[in-house]
């Protein structure tokens, strides 16, 4: 039974999140009804990354196993099946067969978004955040964060996840235009661990933690202590990676 990988792109605020929730609307859920429809059975898809109510991604994986031989021809249908919150990007092909489309991945960068102006255009979008903040001290807690690897402190409580160990290649800010995003990249993320990162850096950059306190409370493992009051509109799961030569676009 061939098994394909399906890459989707969703506004997270139409959504109570990517994980399926019985009859809520979800983003797995919109995907499984309009496959089912397509394919005329009932079917179930395996995510890669869980996203929380709101977040938006720029690609999230699915994975799925079917009898049915899929042409390029299925992502019209789909997307036409689809709410126009969500769309399909691509559908792959499996150099590996039995490869998970959540625990095949190498890599995920996220991305979180902020602005200080008020602006209609990004409403809900990204976060509007009017007060000062010292930006040399946002460069200094992000570059602090790669020194570690256990992110206990960021996990929301109750996380059922068997280690808080996680690898960060990127954590910086970057002035985009008018906007301040904070960008991560790692090989796997915690729930609500990029939220947490960027609430409790920006308290930091408001003066309401000193630095230590923050290297303290990377370093308590106690996740009462960490921020993670953002809300999900303004982060946006930007990017998973897969190793070289497993995924071929449908011919």
């Amino acid at each position: 039974m061939p098994r394909y990988f399906i890459e989707v792109q969703y506004q997270g605020t139409a959504f109570h999140g990517s994980q399926i929730q019985g009859e809520q609307i979800t983003v797995q859920y919109e995907l499984n009804k309009a496959l089912s429809k397509f394919l005329r059975h009932p079917v179930e898809t395996l995510g890669a990354s869980r996203t929380d109510e709101g977040v938006h991604a720029l690609c999230n994986f699915y994975h799925i196993d079917l009898e049915e031989v899929l042409d390029k021809k299925v992502l019209y249908n789909l997307n036409a099946l689809l709410p126009s919150s969500l769309s399909v990007k691509n559908i792959y092909t499996l150099s590996n067969p039995s490869a998970n489309a959540r625990f095949e991945a190498t890599s995920r960068q996220y991305r979180y978004r902020i602005y200080t102006e008020k602006n209609p255009f990004l409403f809900q979008r990204a976060l509007l955040f009017p007060y000062a903040i010292d930006r040399a001290i946002l460069d200094q807690t992000a570059s602090l964060l790669l020194s570690y690897n256990d992110f206990e402190s960021f996990s929301k409580k109750n996380a059922q996840s068997k280690t808080f160990q996680c690898t960060l290649y990127k954590s910086e800010w970057q002035q985009v235009g008018d906007e301040l995003h904070y960008v991560v990249w790692g090989n796997r993320f915690l729930r609500g661990m990029v939220r947490a990162l960027v609430g409790t850096q920006l308290r930091v950059a408001r003066g309401k933690y000193s630095f230590d306190e923050f290297q303290s409370i990377i370093e308590s493992k106690d996740c009462s202590k960490a921020d993670f009051s953002v809300p999900g509109f303004g982060l946006y799961l930007e990017q998973i990676n897969y190793p070289e030569g497993l995924l071929s676009p449908l011919p």
